[in-house]
């Protein structure tokens, strides 16, 4: 149990050190390897006995209990790393899982509400009061810059920088990037800021902009449920949780005729096929238009 211990120690501590990774990335990162690690010891291996048969049944084992292919091929980025973290540390000197391929995973092209529903949920919240100013202030925002929920709840006033119409992110690995930002958010954040907060605000509170009415920083889940009370409001019939906004912008944008390495830069995909996905609602949105205007079509 010592060695499991000092393994897992290790690798998380290289995965939050050297990484940068999240605190709620470790947390499943630690689930995925205490899982494996006690599997190879229960199969009574080593290390550097490790063969790609018992990748396989791993993967079998994992397939059986019932995870679905992205969880699986989450698992097995994670034990890829990890057995690349044993050879840098001459733990081990062999990486079984090299030439072993991720399950085919069908694509799946994410919901996205149409710019109608956008402007009927932002008819949602009360702005007479508090809460509900803020509430609309925070839906302004996501829509507007496609932030992640985790960046809308850590954005700060030095992120702010209204003056250029930007706002810096510190997104996923701590990476930063700019984001343009439009007149309207902008004006429901100033506004928020200089006649909301200060009420939601008091001596603990820290430099983040969106606040709870006790003063705290916002937490996910609040975003969510808050997200699902002005859906349900709006009676609009969809699975509708904050990435669907994170969606909704990146096709709005390439709809509009945005460049796909530009509305890459601001999602902070470090990848450009992330970013492809919305080039297939694209494709779909251009077919309708070819067959509704298209004399022939």
């Amino acid at each position: 149990m010592k060695e499991k211990e000092f393994l897992l120690d290790s690798f998380l501590s290289f995965l939050t050190l050297e990484k940068g990774l999240s605190e709620n990335t470790i947390k499943s990162y630690r689930v995925d390897i205490d899982r494996y690690i006690s599997f190879v010891i229960q199969e009574g291996k080593t290390f550097d006995s490790i063969t790609k048969q018992l990748i396989d049944k791993y993967i079998y084992m994992l397939t059986s209990a019932g995870l679905i292919a992205t969880s699986i091929n989450r698992n097995f980025s994670v034990i890829k790393g990890f057995h690349k973290h044993l050879i840098e540390e001459n733990i081990s000197k062999t990486n079984p899982t090299e030439n072993i391929d991720r399950l085919k995973i069908p694509k799946r092209l994410p919901e996205i509400l149409t710019i109608e529903e956008i402007d009927l949920l932002l008819e949602q919240p009360d702005t007479s009061t508090l809460q509900g100013y803020r509430d609309k202030t925070i839906i302004e925002t996501m829509y507007a810059t496609g932030l992640r929920v985790s960046e809308l709840v850590n954005l700060k006033f030095n992120n702010l920088l209204f003056e250029m119409d930007i706002i810096r992110v510190i997104g996923k690995g701590s990476k930063e990037r700019i984001v343009p930002i439009g007149k309207s958010a902008i004006s429901y954040i100033e506004s928020y800021i200089n006649n909301i907060r200060p009420s939601l605000a008091n001596k603990s509170s820290s430099d983040v902009i969106f606040l709870n009415r006790r003063g705290k920083k916002l937490t996910r889940s609040f975003i969510w449920d808050m997200l699902k009370k002005y859906v349900a409001m709006a009676k609009i019939e969809k699975n509708v949780h904050p990435h669907t906004l994170r969606h909704s912008f990146a096709t709005h944008l390439i709809e509009g005729g945005a460049d796909l390495r530009a509305v890459q830069e601001m999602l902070g995909h470090s990848d450009i096929s992330t970013t492809q996905i919305y080039t297939h609602l694209d494709r779909d949105y251009l077919k309708e238009v070819h067959k509704s205007f298209h004399p022939r079509g």
